[in-house]
């Protein structure tokens, strides 16, 4: 009978390792019909279950196989999935519980690292990464996680060699490359652009023609051909836009729900609201919010949690609204009145698991909190929000530079120059919203005056952060803090003016911008 269990699960693992969900889930339910206390067949319903979609279904079933047998692997795919349900503090400590009998497979160990990854902790990853590797050498996904976190850890000549190990091994790894064009400036004795055109000349995917077009544009900046490489961003990111379903209108109503919402958000109760002050870095994406995350947490009392989705997962906990987005209309409008103490204590809690060090303040940089200003103030009375502020023509042209998360509908504006132009636009009347209703609450700093004026703008930053003066924060480019951003490179090195008045560049294609922003009143000098 044993025996008979025991090839089931085997049957079961090969269904799995094909793919075969359904066949999984027949064998597993089987095992489990069969024998209710078999570990195995617990953990490969979890994993079918989950796969499936139904993850709280697989958080079950995990839960169980982890009970009966405390290994490694179930608890590294157990750790997993509670992040899917964002549900950190879990997966945390699942975590902890795996260190102490870890798995031997390469899948486990990669799988580990993603949630440490997740939870941004970045060092603890990589071991996990790098033992992926060993186990496994010929996978392509573990040897690119373990690139990325060699880069967001600033070891750049380890990334850089891990890419090209990656990339000897599948030529036309369009993410590898991408990646390593990143990874410093590009010089006329050492660049990729001829390997990069016989690659993307090549692709036929559409996702890897994107970013192999992206790591080329990139490289052709770097070699001093600034129409080259904006030609080459123009043909790609038009090919992706006409894949994608997006109108401006779909963000135009999430900005008309905020602003519509705000005076009953204003009004609402905030019973026992937490005293806590974490820091808000905000704003538009790519105008200097990761600087001032570093220039701030490299003071003594600050440290930063990176950019977190704790706000507006707490936001969207207490709307209660079962809408697939995290921010719609439906569910602003419905949280609008709810209690903004709960939805405090809920971020904190929700936060806690990305901190190190409690005894200091910490910092969220997610740009996108822009959005949520009113409950922050609200839900956090003594929090402290800064908001980056840089040329509405420089703001355009570094958001349709950069490559954001692909599969995020949230950055749909960012392939089409017009669409960055009326997503500033509406920005731009959110942040005049919040200035005239949180007087003090947001302090607003301009990238060119930071620039210009490290020092002065640092002593505003700190002034309005309730910090004392730190010279470690002109240092902040000897930070050795990871950084998990596209500006891991640039701020690992002192503040430069190169980006200031980029657009001057391209002001014959940006003219159509700049003929928008003169229609809707916004001033480019």
């Amino acid at each position: 009978m044993m025996a008979a269990r025991s090839g089931q699960a085997m049957a079961a693992r090969n269904a799995l390792a094909r793919g075969d969900i359904h066949g999984t889930q027949r064998l597993a339910a089987t095992l489990v019909s069969a024998n209710p206390g078999d570990a195995e067949g617990h953990f490969l319903l979890g994993v079918a279950e989950s796969s499936a979609g139904r993850v709280r279904a697989g958080i079950q079933h995990l839960g169980r196989a982890v009970t009966l047998d405390p290994q490694g692997e179930y608890r590294a795919h157990l750790a997993k999935l509670f992040t899917m349900v964002r549900e950190d503090g879990a997966a945390a400590a699942v975590l902890q519980d795996a260190e102490q009998a870890l798995p031997a497979d390469a899948l486990s160990r990669d799988t580990m690292g993603c949630v440490y990854a997740r939870l941004g902790k970045h060092a603890d990853a990589l071991g996990h990464f790098s033992a992926a590797v060993r186990l496994d050498p010929q996978n392509r996904q573990f040897r690119y996680n373990q690139a990325v976190t060699l880069n967001f850890l600033g070891r750049t000549g380890e990334a850089e060699a891990a890419l090209e190990a990656l990339i000897a091994l599948a030529p036309d790894d369009a993410r590898a490359h991408h990646l390593l064009s990143s990874l410093r400036k590009q010089s006329a004795a050492h660049n990729h652009v001829d390997r990069l055109d016989r690659a993307y000349a090549r692709a036929a995917d559409k996702r890897d023609r994107l970013l192999l077009g992206y790591a080329l544009a990139k490289e052709l900046e770097d070699l001093g051909k600034p129409e080259d490489a904006l030609e080459r961003l123009c043909t790609v990111n038009a090919e992706h836009r006409r894949t994608l379903d997006y109108a401006f209108a779909r963000d135009a109503a999430a900005f008309d729900a905020i602003e519509a919402s705000w005076p009953d958000v204003a009004a609402a109760p905030a019973q026992d609201a937490p005293h806590d002050a974490p820091i808000f870095i905000i704003g538009m994406p790519r105008t200097g919010t990761t600087l001032v995350d570093r220039i701030l947490s490299s003071h003594q009392k600050v440290e930063s949690a990176g950019e977190l989705q704790a706000m507006p997962l707490a936001v969207k906990r207490a709307s209660g609204t079962r809408t697939p987005t995290v921010m719609d209309p439906e569910t602003i409008a419905a949280a609008a009145a709810s209690d903004m103490g709960a939805i405090g204590r809920d971020y904190l809690q929700r936060a806690d698991h990305h901190r190190c060090d409690h005894s200091r303040r910490f910092i969220d940089k997610f740009p996108g909190n822009f959005h949520y200003a009113g409950f922050i103030a609200r839900a956090l009375p003594a929090a402290r929000i800064v908001c980056l502020r840089r040329n509405p023509m420089d703001t355009v042209l570094s958001n349709f530079r950069n490559l954001f998360a692909v599969g995020s509908r949230y950055y749909d504006y960012s392939y089409d120059l017009l669409d960055i132009a009326a997503y500033y636009v509406r920005f731009d009347r959110l942040m005049t919203l919040w200035r005239e209703a949180l007087p003090g609450r947001v302090m607003e700093v301009r990238y060119e005056d930071l620039v210009a004026d490290q020092e002065g703008q640092t002593r505003r930053l700190l002034t309005h952060c309730g910090l004392e003066w730190s010279d470690a924060c002109l240092s902040f480019h000897t930070n050795d803090a990871p950084v998990s951003t596209p500006s891991a490179a640039q701020v690992r090195q002192p503040i430069y003016r190169s980006s200031v008045a980029r657009w001057k560049r391209h002001e014959q294609a940006l003219e159509p911008v700049r003929r928008f922003f003169e229609r809707s009143g916004i001033s480019i000098d």
